[in-house]
């Protein structure tokens, strides 16, 4: 089988994994979401956003493979499909499927053993961080959408756990439709979390309207201001970005320098 050498990607994780895994030059297109690395913004054309694309544009690149994410993309890759160009879905949903993904595209792109470090790098420091004994594991509430309020998606929920807190509402991590993941205002309160981290997918997470919500001052993390955002390209994406910034960001926030019992 020929390695593909002239691929788009419809979502941003499978564009840092090529350029990590030294791929890059395989990539003639981009999802306008796309900002890791940094140069990508110069080097690529972007075709689309998340749930649209400029299917004309796209066939103008002469793809050999297109690379989409998830059930919000089939109607773009149904009518790639139709167009004759040849579609690979990934639908990583936790940290194990973030490194299947790495490894599924060293396979497809010949390099299988740069993959393969790859993966392996991050499961050291996954393994190294769940041997660690935290002397607390606080309860965290992860806030991926305001309005309805959205938590707990399969692989932040993961990494709250790797990171050394609790997920307080982990019983969602496997509901794949972000609408089974809808909580209520009540149900956080009730939850009483430590920490609150907001990563809004697309905007900017306000803390201080978190903190204004009717009732929440008695939610320990809003009494001690422990509201943190991570911005949702280091979080939101199930990749790389998740298993390397976006943890540390995590673990930053869960236990900040400043709180000794960390």
């Amino acid at each position: 089988m020929t390695a593909p050498n002239r691929i788009v990607c419809l979502t941003e994780e499978t564009v840092e994994t090529l350029y990590l895994l030294g791929q890059d030059d395989r990539i003639v297109g981009v999802t306008g979401y796309a900002v890791r690395p940094k140069r990508v913004r110069q080097e690529k054309p972007r075709v689309g956003a998340f749930t649209s694309a400029d299917i004309p544009k796209i066939l103008a690149l002469r793809p050999d493979l297109v690379l989409t994410f998830s059930d919000l993309q089939a109607d773009i890759a149904a009518e790639l499909i139709r167009a004759g160009i040849e579609v690979m879905a990934f639908n990583q949903r936790d940290v194990a499927g973030i490194l299947r993904m790495i490894r599924t595209l060293g396979r497809l792109t010949d390099c299988i053993e740069r993959a393969e470090a790859l993966a392996q790098s991050y499961e050291a420091r996954i393994a190294t961080l769940r041997n660690a004994t935290p002397a607390h594991r606080p309860r965290v509430y992860f806030e991926e959408w305001d309005d309805p309020m959205i938590t707990s998606i399969g692989w932040v929920s993961d990494l709250i756990d790797i990171a050394g807190g609790t997920d307080c509402f982990a019983h969602l991590r496997h509901e794949q439709s972000a609408k089974n993941r809808i909580v209520t205002s009540q149900d956080v309160i009730a939850a009483a979390p430590e920490v609150i981290v907001a990563s809004w997918c697309g905007k900017k997470a306000r803390p201080e309207k978190i903190a204004a919500r009717p009732g929440w001052d008695v939610i320990p993390a809003v009494a001690q201001n422990r509201i943190i955002e991570i911005k949702s390209p280091l979080i939101l994406q199930p990749g790389p970005a998740a298993l390397s910034d976006g943890l540390d960001a995590l673990i930053a926030a869960l236990c900040p320098k400043d709180v000794p019992a960390c």
